[in-house]
């Protein structure tokens, strides 16, 4: 969610940090801000502006310094604010927090959880708090347990703080040394190559350029970074070595070439990203999600799926794979509710988590949760190969969707089905509930959805068509069944995180409990009507809809016999895909979202209030 980085070296590192704030924008922010070492003492800017604007402002105040931290910030603990930005300097006892800075500096992902007790102590002993953060708090944490040596104040006071954290904290006293410490957040170290300087940030990405050299912070661990040399502690205080991995990531944000937002692109980047997520998959088998697959795929009975938003919805379309191919009993858990939440621990169950980012924070909770319960037979679908959640499940499927800059996710659901649909097969292959023709013919499916999505984004100037009418309505209704149920909820959530429509999505089957009280000729109503078994059931909830005067927007295969007519507008899908057919699907619902967007004048890959990769609960 938030942004880190943080550096030391013997040349200017501001434009090595403002570069990496720039390679992290797309995680989405309200604010953000830098900090370095300068003429004896602390000296930042902030902005709640873009990040382009910090650097207008670093330029115009000749911000430099050879030690510093930045940071981008979502706003959890406070209004988006300068004063809630960070870096957060420390004051001193008995300062005035609007006086001259004292000599901590800090930026911080995450959230304290008991931020209110530890500010009324800090506020006995005489700090005074400038900010509504419960950053500012570790600040002056740190800066009251201060006795000469950051890395022991840093040490003693992470032993105080409760919840989730990475910071990277310097002093003006110690000016070529920055400490940094995790947990349940991300943070990784970068150790570079020029004149003995290393780094620190909450991805590899915002160092792409800069060094190739990467460490990955456990939890708990504390890291003391200097010039030339660095050392981290685990959380019991003991020395310890973390390889050195090298890490080729993205060197910035991907040229939007003919495209008028990243998210538009992504959407059309679907054929390429499936087609690389299965490149090489020449026969179902466990192997490819690792060594030791297929031991843990036969001992199995049963999956446990944990994921959030889209990716959840990932999941629940998985279920109904899982279950009708597979035959294998399945649960389909919001991370966050599940980790909170008296369940029943089956050992012999997968457990499956689905990330974007593999490090949403209630994923990785869930799973650890899981893990705790004595269920540690668990996989990751996910697309950073170098993640958490990658490193912490025994076997793996790593999507090949390239970087997703647009907040609102698109190639990475698809890709996520795809290999969910892989998963199913392996499963079923290694519980003998495959056979040979079954296996080819679903082989030959997957080659083809390439083409097919490719086929469908065709279908765009008609989608543009009801994009107009989208665009004056405050609220939309999505219906589905069965295996596109989990669909109509997916073009929901896209059609209200980026037009700010209020938008819902229900089982059809749903709708003569209640919804349909709804319905009226300003409620327009999607449905997603492929040519299955339910067909038939789906066009009598139709005309349910039809009755009360409303106005249907329908995603029909060809041969489903449903017309354009007054009050039925339709987009005829190019062919039927059976099990796969979500894949096909969902891409006009994300067409019609992003359309009614650029309509409505929202920021597309931005929207108000929401971040890219979640990092705090």
């Amino acid at each position: 969610m938030c942004g880190i980085v943080g550096a030391v070296s013997t040349r200017n590192i501001v434009p090595i940090l403002v570069q990496g704030l720039q390679r992290l924008e797309y995680r989405g922010y309200d604010s953000c801000g830098v900090a370095v070492y300068a003429d004896g003492g602390l000296k930042r800017a902030r902005s709640t502006d873009r990040v382009a604007e910090l650097l207008a402002q670093v330029d115009q105040d000749h911000v430099t310094g050879t030690t510093g931290i930045a940071h981008t910030r979502w706003a959890t603990h406070g209004a988006p604010a300068v004063r809630n930005a960070h870096p957060h300097f420390s004051h001193g006892p008995g300062k005035d927090a609007s006086g001259k800075p004292g000599r901590i500096a800090l930026v911080h992902n995450g959230i304290i959880e008991n931020h209110d007790e530890l500010r009324a102590g800090l506020r006995a002993k005489g700090y005074e708090f400038a900010s509504q953060t419960d950053t500012e708090v570790i600040c002056h944490l740190i800066d009251s347990l201060y006795d000469g040596d950051l890395f022991d104040a840093v040490k003693a006071a992470v032993g105080q703080l409760h919840g989730a954290y990475a910071i990277a904290v310097f002093c003006k006293d110690e000016p070529h040394r920055v400490v940094g410490a995790r947990a349940g957040s991300p943070l990784i170290l970068g150790v570079g190559a020029l004149g003995g300087e290393n780094f620190l940030a909450s991805d590899a990405m915002a160092l792409a350029g800069v060094t190739d050299q990467i460490v990955y912070l456990e939890e708990g661990d504390v890291v003391d970074v200097q010039l030339g040399k660095y050392w981290v502690v685990d959380k019991t205080h003991k020395p310890v070595t973390r390889p050195v991995r090298t890490v080729q990531a993205h060197s910035g944000a991907a040229e939007l070439g003919p495209y008028r937002h990243y998210m538009q692109k992504e959407i059309f980047e679907q054929p390429r990203a499936v087609a690389d997520t299965l490149e090489g998959v020449q026969a179902i088998v466990p192997e490819l999600f690792g060594d030791g697959a297929f031991r843990v795929f036969k001992e199995v009975d049963s999956v446990l799926i944990l994921a959030c938003g889209t990716s959840y919805y990932s999941g629940c379309t998985a279920k109904y794979w899982l279950e009708g191919i597979a035959k294998i009993p399945t649960q389909v858990e919001i991370a966050s509710e599940y980790r909170y939440r008296e369940s029943v621990p089956n050992p012999a169950t997968l457990v499956v988590t689905i990330s974007q980012s593999g490090e949403t924070a209630d994923t990785l909770a869930a799973l650890r949760h899981a893990q705790g319960l004595g269920m540690t037979k668990t996989l990751t679908v996910c697309n950073v190969a170098t993640s958490a959640m990658v490193r912490e499940c025994r076997l793996a499927y790593i999507t090949r969707a390239g970087v997703e800059i647009g907040v609102a996710s698109t190639k990475a659901f698809t890709t996520q089905l795809a290999g969910l649909f892989l998963l199913t097969l392996a499963l079923a292959q290694a519980k003998g509930r495959l056979t040979e023709a079954e296996e080819a013919a679903h082989l030959k499916a997957m080659r083809h959805l390439p083409a097919a999505l490719s086929a469908v984004l065709a279908l765009e100037p008609q989608v543009i068509s009801w994009s107009e009418d989208f665009a004056g309505k405050e609220n939309a209704l999505f219906l589905g069944r069965g295996l596109h149920y989990p669909i109509a909820l997916e073009g929901a959530l896209k059609l209200k995180e980026i037009t700010y429509i209020h938008a819902e999505a229900y089982a059809a089957g749903e709708l003569k409990h209640g919804p349909l009280a709804l319905v009226t000729s300003e409620m327009p109503v999607v449905t997603v009507a492929p040519n299955d078994a339910l067909l038939e059931k789906l066009k009598s909830n139709m005309q349910e809809v039809r009755a009360r005067g409303g106005v249907l927007y329908v995603l029909a295969d060809a041969d489903t016999r449903i017309e354009s007519e007054d009050g039925i507008h339709v987009i005829r899908m190019p062919e039927h895909y059976g099990p796969l057919s979500p894949l096909l699907h969902v891409v006009p619902l994300q067409l019609l979202a992003y359309h009614t967007a650029c309509a409505r004048g929202t920021d597309v890959d931005k929207p108000r209030n929401l971040a890219k990769s979640v990092t705090v609960e």
